[in-house]
Order: structure tokens, then C-alpha cells, then sequence
């Protein structure tokens, strides 16, 4: 088979094609946000302040401990601790203009196109259903209620049952055109690199806290943008990471 054109994606021979004359930026549309606002009616939920959830290792020891996990224990996480994955993975360290952040993971030209949603299992102080991580407020919203949630996540992760097993479940979509209003067609490949850097965040911030993650990069993309209840032409699940305890044996 000729895997060539599929290759292509790997590589970055589009930035040498693509006009970036033309991009949107350059043509003086407004930047797009970088942080979906709430919508009318939900309250953000502020998070707690998450210092002292870690366990006290050198960052050799949390890359050595790194691991996929995909059994957990039937233990709640603390919101202290959502808190901290949260931080680690999407928190805002700094705002640097009028939109514009940065954050504790990198993202290609600053543009930040994802967003982080939670299937929240068992989550001390939250109730379950699906939420969305603000990180600009370091808050939540809560979005809706998922009937079955645990079998429908399950479905849409392509019955890999760990996925609604978890405490809580990081979903994360992309808004394209964030990215897409400065790179145009170069935009694609370096947000999907976005999502990885976001998750090896969770990675080891898991391992900090005693729990455990594996990434889901396996999915059925429609019942994956339904379980959010996203508009599938203007953002969509990306990737998907399950975190809970570990268990010890």
C-alpha cells in the first residue's frame, strides 16, 4: 500500500505552500478567542487552591514513574487535585494582552485551540455529568447530564472499558479556526502536537498525586462530539485521558 500521502501529514511541507499573505490575521479579521465564554445561565465554579496535593518527587523521579494505567480504584479525587490537573495541563500563568495567555503547556504560535471537558465520575464537592474546565478563572461550568455516562463514554472510546471507569475523564476538543486564523493550512499537524504536550502534563502530573492516566487517542469521533453535545464543523474531540487512583498491589 502506498502510505506516502498520509506520511505528508508528518511532515512540514505545507508551511513552503501556504499564502500566509492571505491568512486572516494578515487580513486584519479579529483574533478569535481563546477561551469559550459560558453560556448564559451557567455560573462558574471556582477551584480550590491545589498546593500541597503533590507528593514531593523530582521531576527524573515523576518521568521515571510515568506509565499508562488503565485500572484505577473505586476512590473519589479530591477537588484539590482536579484542581492541580487541571492547573498543569491548561492553567493560565500569565495574561499578556488584550486575549492573549499563556499557559503551562506550549501551543503553536500562543493560538490555544483546545478545550478541556470532564466526564466527572467521582469528584469530592461535584455532582457527576460533563463540565468544562474555564481556565482563564481557573473554574468550571457545568455543561449537562449524560444518561448511562459511564456506558456512553465507553461507547464512544470504542467499548475501551477504563474510559468510564475512571474518577474523572479529560476530554479535549480543538476550535480549528484559533489556529487557522494565523497558520491557515499549516494549522493541523501542530495542533494535534498541542494535545500531546497537554496530555504528557497530565501524565505526570497524575503520577504526582498517586493517580494514573492512559491515553485515548482511539475514539468514534461522532459519538465522541455527541457525548459533549459539540458542534462537530467548528470544534471537536481531539484526544481523551481517563485519570483515577492507582491501584497498589
Amino acid at each position: 500500500m502506498n502510505y506516502q500521502k498520509d506520511r505528508d501529514f508528518l511532515t512540514d511541507h505545507v508551511r513552503q505552500q501556504t499564502d500566509f499573505s492571505r491568512t486572516d490575521q494578515s487580513l486584519g479579521l479579529p483574533m478569535p478567542p481563546v477561551q469559550k465564554a459560558p453560556k448564559e445561565g451557567q455560573k462558574p465554579i471556582s477551584l480550590p487552591d491545589w498546593h500541597g496535593v503533590e507528593k514531593d518527587l523530582p521531576l527524573s523521579a515523576l518521568i521515571a514513574a510515568r506509565k499508562s494505567v488503565r485500572k484505577y480504584r473505586n476512590t473519589a479525587l479530591l477537588l484539590e487535585e482536579l484542581s492541580y490537573l487541571l492547573w498543569a495541563t491548561q492553567g493560565v500563568r500569565q495574561t499578556t494582552g488584550a486575549g492573549t495567555v499563556l499557559r503551562n503547556a506550549p501551543s503553536a504560535g500562543n493560538r490555544q485551540s483546545l478545550e478541556t471537558y470532564l466526564a466527572v465520575f467521582r469528584v469530592q464537592g461535584l455532582e457527576p455529568g460533563v463540565y468544562r474546565y474555564l481556565p482563564i478563572e481557573h473554574a468550571l461550568v457545568f455543561e449537562h447530564t449524560v444518561e448511562n455516562m459511564e456506558s456512553a463514554l465507553n461507547h464512544a472510546c470504542l467499548e475501551q472499558p477504563f474510559a468510564g471507569q475512571a474518577a474523572v475523564t479529560f476530554l479535549w476538543t480543538t476550535l480549528p479556526y484559533r489556529t487557522e486564523w494565523r497558520y491557515a493550512d499549516a494549522s493541523y499537524k501542530v495542533i494535534a502536537v498541542d494535545a500531546g504536550h497537554v496530555c504528557q502534563n497530565l501524565y505526570l502530573a497524575a503520577t504526582a498525586i498517586d493517580c494514573g492516566t492512559c491515553a485515548i487517542g482511539a475514539y468514534n469521533q461522532t459519538a465522541a462530539n455527541a457525548f459533549l453535545q459539540v458542534d462537530p464543523d467548528e470544534e471537536f474531540v481531539v484526544y481523551i485521558a481517563p485519570v483515577g487512583k492507582k491501584i497498589h498491589v
